[in-house]
């Protein structure tokens, strides 16, 4: 299995000031259309609505296609649980501290790959390539937040 935490601060000096709710509200964009806030997603299509913060939605990442039920835990937190695909497991996006000036987003991955047995160089492999794509999701994610809180479209 692969585990992959990251997690930057969400205010810095020069960039505007992002809430907890403009995060959370952010996520939840982001959640339901992925392709202005994680380059590497180019498609994403909700499929299917189990109440109001429970949905899926058909994702391609890297050129590979994911079924991903997605719980909105307000105000906190968003899993995405990945039910189909060649990458199956949890990603998590959490707020964390409690004001402003202390807000980090952190990103949290329990990924298990197809094929590839845990610990195995094929799985460490996939991690290797992994992370960095997953390191730079958050950074994106960040800066379409800061985008819609500046008044830009995303």
């Amino acid at each position: 299995m692969i585990f992959v935490t990251h997690a930057l601060p969400v205010n810095e000096p020069g960039q505007p000031l992002i809430t907890r709710d403009a995060l959370w509200d952010g996520l939840v964009r982001k959640a339901e259309n992925a392709l202005p806030f994680v380059p590497a997603i180019t498609d994403c299509t909700v499929t299917a609505r189990h109440g109001e913060t429970v949905f899926d939605r058909d994702i391609v990442l890297q050129g590979e296609q994911f079924t991903e039920r997605i719980t909105l835990e307000r105000p906190y937190r968003v899993v995405f649980s990945r039910i189909a695909g060649p990458v199956l497991g949890t990603i998590a996006n959490e707020i964390e501290g409690d004001s402003s000036e202390e807000l980090t987003l952190r990103f949290s991955f329990a990924l298990v790959v197809a094929g590839e047995p845990g610990g195995s160089a094929g799985e460490q492999a996939h991690a290797d390539r992994m992370t960095g794509m997953y390191q730079a999701a958050v950074a994106a994610t960040l800066d379409a937040v800061r985008k819609i809180a500046a008044g830009a479209p995303v």
